[in-house]
Protein backbone atom coordinates (compact mmCIF):
# COMPACT_ATOMS: atom_id res chain seq x y z
CA UNK A 1 0.00 0.00 0.00
CA UNK A 2 1.33 3.41 -0.97
CA UNK A 3 2.36 5.76 1.83
CA UNK A 4 2.27 9.55 1.70
CA UNK A 5 3.30 12.32 4.06
CA UNK A 6 0.78 15.12 4.57
CA UNK A 7 1.73 18.32 6.38
CA UNK A 8 -1.36 19.95 7.88
CA UNK A 9 -1.35 23.72 8.44
CA UNK A 10 -4.78 24.68 9.83
CA UNK A 11 -3.84 28.33 10.33
CA UNK A 12 -6.32 30.77 11.84
CA UNK A 13 -10.05 31.32 12.21
CA UNK A 14 -12.17 28.60 10.64
CA UNK A 15 -9.02 26.93 9.32
CA UNK A 16 -8.79 24.85 12.50
CA UNK A 17 -12.43 23.73 12.25
CA UNK A 18 -12.41 22.68 8.60
CA UNK A 19 -9.10 20.85 9.02
CA UNK A 20 -10.76 18.54 11.55
CA UNK A 21 -13.35 17.59 8.93
CA UNK A 22 -10.83 16.85 6.19
CA UNK A 23 -8.93 14.64 8.64
CA UNK A 24 -12.07 12.51 8.96
CA UNK A 25 -11.98 12.00 5.19
CA UNK A 26 -8.26 11.19 5.21
CA UNK A 27 -8.86 8.63 7.95
CA UNK A 28 -11.70 7.07 5.94
CA UNK A 29 -9.47 6.47 2.91
CA UNK A 30 -6.73 5.09 5.15
CA UNK A 31 -9.17 2.70 6.85
CA UNK A 32 -10.32 1.50 3.42
CA UNK A 33 -6.75 0.62 2.47
CA UNK A 34 -6.42 3.22 -0.28
CA UNK A 35 -3.11 4.47 1.13
CA UNK A 36 -1.30 5.25 4.35
CA UNK A 37 -1.23 8.95 5.21
CA UNK A 38 1.42 10.01 7.70
CA UNK A 39 0.26 13.34 9.13
CA UNK A 40 2.11 16.12 10.94
CA UNK A 41 0.73 19.47 12.05
CA UNK A 42 2.32 22.90 12.10
CA UNK A 43 1.52 26.57 12.64
CA UNK A 44 1.11 29.26 10.03
CA UNK A 45 -0.25 32.79 9.95
CA UNK A 46 -1.39 34.51 13.12
CA UNK A 47 -1.07 31.36 15.22
CA UNK A 48 2.57 31.06 14.15
CA UNK A 49 3.17 34.75 14.89
CA UNK A 50 1.78 34.29 18.41
CA UNK A 51 4.07 31.29 18.99
CA UNK A 52 7.23 32.30 17.11
CA UNK A 53 7.00 35.98 16.21
CA UNK A 54 6.88 35.12 12.51
CA UNK A 55 4.24 33.87 10.06
CA UNK A 56 5.86 30.43 9.75
CA UNK A 57 8.83 28.95 11.58
CA UNK A 58 11.93 27.51 9.94
CA UNK A 59 11.16 24.06 11.35
CA UNK A 60 7.67 24.08 9.86
CA UNK A 61 9.04 25.27 6.52
CA UNK A 62 11.39 22.27 6.59
CA UNK A 63 8.45 19.93 7.23
CA UNK A 64 6.54 21.53 4.35
CA UNK A 65 9.50 21.02 2.04
CA UNK A 66 9.76 17.34 3.03
CA UNK A 67 6.06 16.54 2.64
CA UNK A 68 4.28 15.00 -0.34
CA UNK A 69 1.54 17.61 -0.01
CA UNK A 70 0.77 20.54 2.26
CA UNK A 71 -2.89 20.79 3.32
CA UNK A 72 -3.51 24.42 4.25
CA UNK A 73 -6.49 26.01 6.01
CA UNK A 74 -6.62 29.81 6.16
CA UNK A 75 -4.73 32.69 7.76
CA UNK A 76 -5.37 36.13 9.14
CA UNK A 77 -7.83 38.05 11.27
CA UNK A 78 -8.27 41.39 13.02
CA UNK A 79 -6.17 40.24 15.96
CA UNK A 80 -3.06 40.63 13.80
CA UNK A 81 -4.07 43.75 11.87
CA UNK A 82 -1.25 45.84 13.32
CA UNK A 83 1.67 43.40 13.29
CA UNK A 84 4.69 44.40 11.14
CA UNK A 85 4.12 43.93 7.41
CA UNK A 86 6.88 41.35 6.91
CA UNK A 87 5.48 39.03 9.60
CA UNK A 88 1.75 39.52 8.88
CA UNK A 89 -0.21 36.23 8.69
CA UNK A 90 -0.34 36.32 4.89
CA UNK A 91 3.46 36.38 4.74
CA UNK A 92 3.45 32.72 5.77
CA UNK A 93 1.29 31.77 2.82
CA UNK A 94 3.41 33.80 0.39
CA UNK A 95 6.60 32.21 1.71
CA UNK A 96 5.19 28.71 1.29
CA UNK A 97 4.26 29.49 -2.30
CA UNK A 98 7.65 31.03 -3.05
CA UNK A 99 9.96 28.56 -1.28
CA UNK A 100 8.05 25.49 -2.51
CA UNK A 101 8.11 26.92 -6.06
CA UNK A 102 4.33 26.70 -6.37
CA UNK A 103 3.93 28.61 -9.59
CA UNK A 104 0.64 27.10 -10.83
CA UNK A 105 -2.57 27.73 -8.91
CA UNK A 106 -5.60 25.74 -10.09
CA UNK A 107 -8.95 27.15 -9.02
CA UNK A 108 -12.01 25.25 -10.25
CA UNK A 109 -15.41 26.94 -10.27
CA UNK A 110 -18.04 24.20 -10.49
CA UNK A 111 -21.74 24.76 -9.98
CA UNK A 112 -23.40 21.64 -8.63
CA UNK A 113 -26.94 21.26 -10.01
CA UNK A 114 -28.29 21.19 -6.45
CA UNK A 115 -26.78 24.64 -5.80
CA UNK A 116 -27.68 26.42 -9.02
CA UNK A 117 -30.33 28.50 -7.25
CA UNK A 118 -27.80 29.62 -4.62
CA UNK A 119 -25.70 31.38 -7.25
CA UNK A 120 -25.79 35.14 -7.61
CA UNK A 121 -26.78 34.54 -11.24
CA UNK A 122 -29.82 32.93 -12.82
CA UNK A 123 -29.90 29.13 -12.91
CA UNK A 124 -29.71 28.95 -16.71
CA UNK A 125 -26.42 30.89 -16.67
CA UNK A 126 -24.62 28.68 -14.16
CA UNK A 127 -26.17 25.21 -14.11
CA UNK A 128 -23.51 22.80 -15.36
CA UNK A 129 -20.75 25.42 -15.01
CA UNK A 130 -17.22 23.95 -14.96
CA UNK A 131 -14.42 26.51 -15.24
CA UNK A 132 -10.79 26.04 -14.28
CA UNK A 133 -8.77 29.18 -13.61
CA UNK A 134 -5.00 28.65 -13.89
CA UNK A 135 -3.27 31.45 -12.02
CA UNK A 136 0.47 32.17 -12.11
CA UNK A 137 1.43 32.28 -8.44
CA UNK A 138 5.05 33.25 -7.83
CA UNK A 139 5.60 36.23 -10.12
CA UNK A 140 3.92 39.47 -11.03
CA UNK A 141 3.01 42.42 -8.89
CA UNK A 142 2.88 40.51 -5.59
CA UNK A 143 6.58 39.65 -5.77
CA UNK A 144 8.10 42.24 -8.13
CA UNK A 145 10.76 44.66 -6.93
CA UNK A 146 10.88 47.46 -6.04
CA UNK A 147 7.97 47.17 -3.61
CA UNK A 148 8.06 50.12 -1.28
CA UNK A 149 6.53 53.24 0.17
CA UNK A 150 8.92 56.19 0.03
CA UNK A 151 8.71 59.81 1.15
CA UNK A 152 9.45 62.36 -1.55
CA UNK A 153 11.33 65.63 -1.05
CA UNK A 154 8.06 67.56 -0.77
CA UNK A 155 6.90 65.25 2.04
CA UNK A 156 4.40 63.39 -0.11
CA UNK A 157 4.44 59.60 0.04
CA UNK A 158 4.70 57.35 -3.02
CA UNK A 159 3.84 53.67 -3.08
CA UNK A 160 5.37 51.35 -5.69
CA UNK A 161 4.47 47.78 -6.64
CA UNK A 162 6.23 46.33 -9.66
CA UNK A 163 4.69 43.98 -12.23
CA UNK A 164 7.46 41.74 -13.58
CA UNK A 165 7.26 38.62 -15.77
CA UNK A 166 9.85 36.69 -17.77
CA UNK A 167 9.33 34.51 -20.81
CA UNK A 168 10.06 31.39 -18.75
CA UNK A 169 7.45 32.22 -16.11
CA UNK A 170 4.73 32.80 -18.69
CA UNK A 171 5.71 29.78 -20.80
CA UNK A 172 5.49 27.27 -17.95
CA UNK A 173 2.08 28.45 -16.65
CA UNK A 174 0.72 28.49 -20.21
CA UNK A 175 1.80 24.86 -20.71
CA UNK A 176 -0.04 23.86 -17.52
CA UNK A 177 -3.20 25.50 -18.86
CA UNK A 178 -2.95 23.90 -22.29
CA UNK A 179 -2.20 20.46 -20.84
CA UNK A 180 -5.24 20.69 -18.58
CA UNK A 181 -7.45 21.93 -21.42
CA UNK A 182 -6.58 18.76 -23.32
CA UNK A 183 -8.24 16.75 -20.54
CA UNK A 184 -11.30 19.00 -20.44
CA UNK A 185 -13.10 21.06 -23.09
CA UNK A 186 -10.09 21.85 -25.25
CA UNK A 187 -10.29 25.64 -24.91
CA UNK A 188 -8.01 28.21 -23.26
CA UNK A 189 -8.75 31.88 -22.69
CA UNK A 190 -5.66 33.94 -21.85
CA UNK A 191 -6.73 36.95 -19.76
CA UNK A 192 -4.24 39.81 -19.90
CA UNK A 193 -4.09 43.59 -20.44
CA UNK A 194 -2.01 43.68 -23.60
CA UNK A 195 -3.63 46.98 -24.57
CA UNK A 196 -2.07 49.05 -21.73
CA UNK A 197 0.58 46.93 -19.97
CA UNK A 198 3.96 45.85 -21.32
CA UNK A 199 3.78 42.70 -19.21
CA UNK A 200 0.48 42.00 -20.96
CA UNK A 201 2.11 42.40 -24.36
CA UNK A 202 4.77 39.82 -23.45
CA UNK A 203 2.14 37.56 -21.87
CA UNK A 204 0.11 37.52 -25.09
CA UNK A 205 3.18 36.87 -27.24
CA UNK A 206 4.44 33.95 -25.13
CA UNK A 207 1.04 32.29 -24.67
CA UNK A 208 0.40 32.56 -28.41
CA UNK A 209 3.73 30.90 -29.15
CA UNK A 210 3.03 28.07 -26.69
CA UNK A 211 -0.40 27.62 -28.22
CA UNK A 212 1.15 26.76 -31.59
CA UNK A 213 2.26 23.46 -30.07
CA UNK A 214 -1.29 22.54 -29.07
CA UNK A 215 -3.19 22.25 -32.32
CA UNK A 216 -5.98 20.37 -30.54
CA UNK A 217 -6.66 23.26 -28.13
CA UNK A 218 -8.42 26.49 -29.11
CA UNK A 219 -6.78 29.65 -27.77
CA UNK A 220 -8.55 32.98 -27.36
CA UNK A 221 -7.07 36.14 -25.87
CA UNK A 222 -9.35 38.30 -23.76
CA UNK A 223 -8.72 41.55 -21.91
CA UNK A 224 -8.83 40.83 -18.18
CA UNK A 225 -11.49 43.43 -17.45
CA UNK A 226 -13.68 42.05 -20.25
CA UNK A 227 -13.11 38.56 -18.83
CA UNK A 228 -14.54 39.71 -15.50
CA UNK A 229 -17.59 41.09 -17.29
CA UNK A 230 -18.05 37.93 -19.39
CA UNK A 231 -17.83 35.72 -16.29
CA UNK A 232 -20.98 37.43 -15.08
CA UNK A 233 -22.62 37.82 -18.50
CA UNK A 234 -22.06 34.36 -20.04
CA UNK A 235 -19.81 32.22 -17.83
CA UNK A 236 -20.32 28.88 -19.57
CA UNK A 237 -18.35 30.09 -22.60
CA UNK A 238 -15.17 29.46 -20.57
CA UNK A 239 -13.27 26.21 -20.05
CA UNK A 240 -9.72 27.05 -18.87
CA UNK A 241 -8.66 30.63 -18.12
CA UNK A 242 -4.94 31.34 -17.71
CA UNK A 243 -3.80 34.60 -16.17
CA UNK A 244 -1.15 36.33 -14.09
CA UNK A 245 -1.03 36.52 -10.32
CA UNK A 246 -3.09 39.68 -9.84
CA UNK A 247 -5.77 38.99 -12.44
CA UNK A 248 -6.01 35.37 -11.31
CA UNK A 249 -6.64 36.50 -7.75
CA UNK A 250 -9.47 38.78 -8.87
CA UNK A 251 -11.06 36.61 -11.55
CA UNK A 252 -11.16 33.50 -9.35
CA UNK A 253 -13.09 35.44 -6.70
CA UNK A 254 -15.55 36.62 -9.36
CA UNK A 255 -15.95 33.02 -10.52
CA UNK A 256 -16.49 31.86 -6.94
CA UNK A 257 -19.76 33.72 -6.65
CA UNK A 258 -21.11 31.94 -9.71
CA UNK A 259 -21.04 28.69 -7.72
CA UNK A 260 -23.10 29.86 -4.76
CA UNK A 261 -20.44 30.30 -2.08
CA UNK A 262 -16.72 30.82 -1.50
CA UNK A 263 -17.06 27.95 0.94
CA UNK A 264 -17.43 25.58 -2.02
CA UNK A 265 -14.19 26.30 -3.84
CA UNK A 266 -10.98 24.27 -3.45
CA UNK A 267 -7.62 25.05 -5.00
CA UNK A 268 -4.31 23.40 -5.83
CA UNK A 269 -0.88 25.04 -6.02
CA UNK A 270 1.71 23.04 -7.93
CA UNK A 271 5.43 23.32 -8.59
CA UNK A 272 7.69 21.83 -11.23
CA UNK A 273 8.31 18.05 -11.04
CA UNK A 274 11.55 16.94 -9.40
CA UNK A 275 13.73 15.37 -12.16
CA UNK A 276 14.78 12.57 -9.78
CA UNK A 277 11.36 11.56 -8.42
CA UNK A 278 8.94 13.00 -10.95
CA UNK A 279 6.95 14.52 -8.08
CA UNK A 280 6.25 18.22 -7.70
CA UNK A 281 5.88 20.18 -4.48
CA UNK A 282 2.24 20.97 -3.85
CA UNK A 283 -0.15 22.73 -1.51
CA UNK A 284 -3.93 22.45 -1.32
CA UNK A 285 -6.20 25.06 0.25
CA UNK A 286 -9.75 26.39 0.12
CA UNK A 287 -10.18 29.67 -1.71
CA UNK A 288 -12.07 31.27 1.18
CA UNK A 289 -10.35 33.11 4.00
CA UNK A 290 -10.25 32.63 7.77
CA UNK A 291 -13.74 34.14 8.30
CA UNK A 292 -13.04 35.36 11.85
CA UNK A 293 -16.64 36.53 12.21
CA UNK A 294 -17.91 32.92 12.28
CA UNK A 295 -14.84 31.16 13.71
CA UNK A 296 -15.60 28.82 16.59
CA UNK A 297 -19.34 28.84 15.94
CA UNK A 298 -19.61 25.64 13.89
CA UNK A 299 -20.95 27.57 10.90
CA UNK A 300 -18.08 27.10 8.44
CA UNK A 301 -18.60 25.08 5.28
CA UNK A 302 -15.85 22.39 5.09
CA UNK A 303 -16.60 21.37 1.49
CA UNK A 304 -13.87 23.57 -0.03
CA UNK A 305 -11.33 22.04 2.35
CA UNK A 306 -12.55 18.53 1.57
CA UNK A 307 -12.51 19.33 -2.15
CA UNK A 308 -8.93 20.54 -1.81
CA UNK A 309 -7.96 17.12 -0.47
CA UNK A 310 -9.75 15.56 -3.45
CA UNK A 311 -7.48 17.66 -5.68
CA UNK A 312 -4.46 16.39 -3.72
CA UNK A 313 -5.57 12.83 -4.36
CA UNK A 314 -5.85 13.61 -8.08
CA UNK A 315 -2.90 15.87 -8.86
CA UNK A 316 -0.18 14.88 -6.39
CA UNK A 317 -0.91 11.44 -4.96
CA UNK A 318 -2.00 9.79 -8.20
CA UNK A 319 -5.23 8.45 -6.69
CA UNK A 320 -7.69 9.59 -9.34
CA UNK A 321 -10.33 6.98 -8.53
CA UNK A 322 -10.31 8.03 -4.88
CA UNK A 323 -10.67 11.66 -5.96
CA UNK A 324 -13.67 10.76 -8.13
CA UNK A 325 -15.21 8.87 -5.21
CA UNK A 326 -14.81 11.87 -2.89
CA UNK A 327 -16.15 14.35 -5.44
CA UNK A 328 -19.13 12.07 -5.96
CA UNK A 329 -19.78 11.83 -2.23
CA UNK A 330 -19.84 15.63 -1.92
CA UNK A 331 -22.31 15.81 -4.83
CA UNK A 332 -24.48 13.17 -3.13
CA UNK A 333 -24.59 15.16 0.11
CA UNK A 334 -25.64 18.32 -1.71
CA UNK A 335 -28.22 16.46 -3.76
CA UNK A 336 -29.72 15.13 -0.52
CA UNK A 337 -30.49 18.71 0.49
CA UNK A 338 -28.04 19.11 3.37
CA UNK A 339 -26.65 22.64 3.62
CA UNK A 340 -24.36 24.68 5.83
CA UNK A 341 -25.49 28.24 6.53
CA UNK A 342 -23.65 29.83 3.61
CA UNK A 343 -25.53 27.74 1.01
CA UNK A 344 -28.81 27.16 2.84
CA UNK A 345 -32.07 28.26 1.27
CA UNK A 346 -34.14 30.94 3.06
CA UNK A 347 -35.86 29.35 6.04
CA UNK A 348 -33.89 26.11 5.76
CA UNK A 349 -32.34 24.60 8.86
CA UNK A 350 -28.60 24.59 8.24
CA UNK A 351 -26.28 21.89 9.54
CA UNK A 352 -23.00 22.51 11.35
CA UNK A 353 -19.43 22.17 10.16
CA UNK A 354 -19.10 18.86 11.98
CA UNK A 355 -22.38 17.53 10.62
CA UNK A 356 -21.36 18.33 7.05
CA UNK A 357 -18.05 16.50 7.49
CA UNK A 358 -19.88 13.52 8.96
CA UNK A 359 -22.35 13.57 6.05
CA UNK A 360 -19.53 13.36 3.51
CA UNK A 361 -18.02 10.35 5.32
CA UNK A 362 -21.45 8.71 5.42
CA UNK A 363 -21.86 9.34 1.68
CA UNK A 364 -18.46 7.70 1.07
CA UNK A 365 -19.69 4.66 2.97
CA UNK A 366 -22.84 4.55 0.86
CA UNK A 367 -20.87 4.69 -2.39
CA UNK A 368 -18.78 1.64 -1.55
CA UNK A 369 -21.51 -0.36 0.18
Amino acid sequence: MASFNLFLLPGDGIGTEIMVEVEKVVAWFEKRGVATFERERGLVGGSAYDAHGKAISESDMALAMASDAVIFGAVGGPKWADVPYDVRPEAGLLRLRKDLGLFANLRPAICYPALADASALKRELVEGLDILIVRELTGGVYFGEPKEIVTLENGEKRAVDTQVYTTHEIDRIARVAFDLARTRGGKVHSAEKHNVMKSGVLWKQVVSEVGKGYADVTLEHILADNCAMQLVRRPKQFDVIVCDNLFGDILSDVASMLTGSLGMLPSASLGSPDPATGRAKSMYEPVHGSAPDIAGKGLANPIAMIGSFAMALRYTLGLGEAADLLDGAVADVLASGLRTADIANPGQNAISTTEMGDAVVKALDARVA
